[in-house]
């Protein structure tokens, strides 16, 4: 027998009705959701379910290394692909994913026209936090990545390395299927060699201005005017500089304050200061915000001991540096500053730690952790960004 039809009026008193005694039962309604559809409650996430986003993750981050790789798979055997059903990446991440990988091809593209390839990659990724409420899950994760130089091109360190962090983002879908639906990088800076999103650009806090020097740019040009370095005329120590950087570019030395995440621009030029104390650069005590003047202990830092700007500063004032015409003149030890988005305020230090017989520098660095990264590697990444290179 076919159903009575309901007037207008009678049809909307029952939809009334029927809403309010949901409400005495305390049961909303959910109107956003076709009626049929199957709906479950909030899912829990087992120690299962954290694996599974942590597998994720790494395929993620694996398959952005492999593009980097010569000789690696194509797209259509990426680690991600195997994904479906109660974790997968969301149509919005698939999409990102897509075109992190296509930026990736390019960048390795333009790298191997620098003379850099390289021949293997590793990538793991380790669950460090899982932070549920209702159908949305915040994983923060440590990414740990290692690129193998091709020996026969590079001629220099057999690897370069770094550790990164994420927090990504899982919704359930109305099945309680997780998606992968975002990623976000949380250390200050973040300059891994697999990024493909801008830098953030920390907003300088800077002393007021009584005329501090001007660094000038640095050139990217792969062949510049040669300028061997002199490694006895200054009376520092090099080989302690490298072996400083090699020790803590990821093991944080506790004789210091460690700046990373403090959203102030990270622990760059403080790391880098390490390092030069490290190899002989002495102690100007003074106060604190004058750029004159250059400390750092435990308790206590000169603006100049940890901001990147207020170095360069202190660094050319002081006489301790002499600027480089052109980055491919960067020899062990030396200081690579950087500009993003050219605005005249610089952003980032490195410090040099290996040159090869091609005249390559690589960089070591914090925010992000990276050791032995070429200078031809960020100058493919970032050839918009403005250098600044100094002799120690």
């Amino acid at each position: 027998m076919r159903s009575r039809k309901l007037s207008r009026k009678r049809r909307r008193a029952t939809i009334v009705g029927a809403a309010a005694a949901s409400l005495v039962a305390g049961v909303a309604l959910v109107p956003n959701w076709s009626a049929g559809a199957a709906v479950t409650d909030d899912p829990t996430v087992d120690a299962a379910t954290k694996a599974t986003f942590q597998r994720l993750a790494d395929a993620v981050f694996t398959d952005r290394t492999q593009a980097l790789v010569d000789g690696a798979g194509s797209a259509g055997t990426r680690h991600t692909s195997g994904f479906s059903g109660s974790v997968r990446l969301s149509g919005g991440q698939t999409h990102e994913q897509t075109s992190a990988l296509t930026t990736l091809r390019a960048r390795k593209s333009l790298l191997a026209k620098l003379g850099e390839k390289y021949k293997a990659g590793s990538t793991k990724v380790t669950l460090d936090a899982t932070h549920v409420a209702g159908r949305r899950a915040q994983v923060a994760v440590t990414e740990t990545t290692t690129l193998t130089y091709d020996k026969a091109t590079a001629k220099g360190p057999k690897t370069t390395g770094f550790q990164a962090h994420h927090e990504l983002t899982f919704k359930a879908d109305r099945q309680g299927d997780w998606q992968l639906t975002g990623i976000k990088d949380t250390d200050d800076g973040y300059l891994a060699v697999n990024q493909v999103a801008t830098p953030s650009v920390a907003k300088a806090k800077t002393t007021a201005d009584d005329g501090p020097p001007d660094a000038p740019r640095a050139s990217t040009s792969r062949f510049g005017a040669a300028n061997p370095k002199n490694f006895s005329a200054s009376g520092y120590d090099y080989q302690a500089m490298v072996a400083y950087a090699q020790e803590y570019w990821n093991n944080y030395n506790p004789a210091y304050p460690d700046y990373n995440g403090q959203g102030d621009g990270g622990d760059c030029t403080n790391f880098v200061s390490q390092v030069l104390k490290a190899g002989g650069w002495k102690h100007v005590p003074g106060y604190t915000n004058d750029f004159h003047k250059w400390f750092g202990t435990a308790d206590i830092q000169s603006d100049s001991f940890v901001g990147v700007n207020e170095f360069s500063w202190f660094a050319l004032s002081s006489k301790r540096v002499t600027p480089l015409a052109n980055v491919y003149q960067l020899d062990v030890g030396d200081v690579l500053q950087m500009d993003f988005n050219r605005d005249g305020s610089k952003d980032h230090s490195m410090i040099v730690t290996y040159r090869d017989r091609y005249g390559v520098p690589y960089v070591t660095y914090h925010s992000t952790n990276t050791y032995n990264r070429s200078v031809a590697s960020l100058v493919a990444s970032y050839p918009n960004a403005y250098y600044y290179a100094y002799r120690t």
